[in-house]
């Protein structure tokens, strides 16, 4: 017998299908932006966590917890980073 062979989208689409894993995924969203979004944003100014952390007052575990979605930070925190990295913080509702 042959296994077939999944891609991440086919698997997401097939696991978006329980409400319980539905509702997990979307309720990691903000978590994911942010992630990607700071390490967007570290990378394309070539600063290190451990540069980003010193120029933040924090942390390089700080930084690797947020990076990694491990980590819930606070609103302060967040304007020191984007401080830090020459951007503005911009937070909203939809």
């Amino acid at each position: 017998m042959k296994n077939k062979i999944y891609t991440f989208e086919q698997h997401l689409k097939e696991s978006l299908k329980d409400p319980k894993f539905r509702k997990e995924w979307e309720d990691s969203e903000f978590e994911y932006q942010l992630s990607r979004a700071l390490i967007e944003k570290r990378l394309s100014k070539k600063i290190s966590q451990r540069d980003l952390a010193k120029k933040a007052n924090t942390t390089q575990a700080v930084i690797s917890r947020i990076e990694a979605m491990n980590s819930n930070p606070s609103v302060g925190l967040l304007r020191r980073l984007a401080t830090a990295l020459g951007v503005k913080l911009k937070i909203g509702f939809e």
